[in-house]
């Protein structure tokens, strides 16, 4: 769908906005139609489609918790519109930190989300490893995206999802599953005023939340956690890039598509290391 149709469907969604100028942005997953300011319509497509609704009250949950940071409240019911669903969005303050995020602020984020009961969510959540399969995350992970990888990269590729499902499982707390980039918002005084795309949140281990941090630097994480859970972040990082792979085939994507995501991931392991969030 071009521009023009998204702002149709945005339209639908919250007439009383003007959209005709809004800014569009083309997700993995969703496209976004933005009216600065005012209010944002998220519009889900292919399989995104059906845990819309589920997604839409999340978010009308999250905002009744009293978190010390804004999260995107519903503005209105999930609509239907030439094969797309949507939902508009409140809008959340906010940009880019004005300088690196101090270890209070990403420790405080934490904390936040270790308070969040996600027994009183159930059913609000999604399943562990949504972004890369849900249920088939290990098969996929394990026996497919190793295969796909090329040859130098194989038996590493195991090695980092085998390292994952070798430590010892935890007691499961709230993960927003990609705190990182743009959907962390700041204020001009170094504080975080708003966090965005819940679409991953699930009860699982809240390492994964603090390898997600990593974007802000190993450094910066390792003056917020302890060692312990250190580790265990560095592990999960292992496997985000991975992932891309997983979720591509997870998706339907085409062959072509899913090769040039198996490209880019190789290029990236072989250049970085792998620590970066999905």
């Amino acid at each position: 769908m071009d521009a023009g149709g998204l702002r149709a469907v945005a339209h639908a969604a919250l007439p009383e906005v003007d959209w005709r100028t809004a800014g569009v942005v083309v997700g993995e997953f969703h496209d976004v139609v933005l009216a600065d300011g005012v209010a944002v319509v998220k519009v889900a497509r292919g399989g995104a489609i059906q845990h819309l609704q589920r997604r839409a009250d999340l978010l009308t949950e999250l905002g009744r918790l009293g978190l010390p940071f804004a999260t995107p409240m519903p503005l209105g019911p999930v609509v239907r519109d030439a094969g797309r669903a949507a939902v508009a969005l409140s809008w959340v303050p906010g940009g880019p930190p004005p300088c690196p995020p101090g270890p209070a602020a990403l420790s405080g984020l934490l904390e936040a989300l270790s308070s969040v009961d996600t027994v009183g969510l159930a059913g609000r959540l999604d399943a562990p490893h949504a972004y890369a399969g849900r249920g088939r995350w290990e098969h996929l992970m394990l026996n497919v995206v190793p295969d796909l990888m090329p040859g130098d990269l194989r038996d590493e590729a195991v090695r980092r999802v085998q390292q994952a499902l070798a430590m010892p499982t935890v007691e499961p707390g709230m993960v927003h599953g990609d705190l990182a980039g743009t959907n962390l918002l700041w204020r001009s005084d170094g504080t975080l005023s708003g966090v965005l795309d819940w679409d991953l949140a699930q009860a699982f281990d809240p390492a994964v939340d603090v390898g997600c941090l990593s974007w802000f630097g190993w450094d910066t994480v390792q003056a917020v956690v302890d060692a312990k859970q250190l580790h265990r972040a560095k592990v999960w990082a292992d496997t985000f890039a991975l992932e891309q792979v997983a979720a591509a085939l997870d998706n339907g994507e085409p062959a072509p598509v899913v090769q040039q995501v198996v490209d880019r991931v190789a290029n990236h392991l072989r250049r970085t290391g792998l620590h970066a969030c999905q």
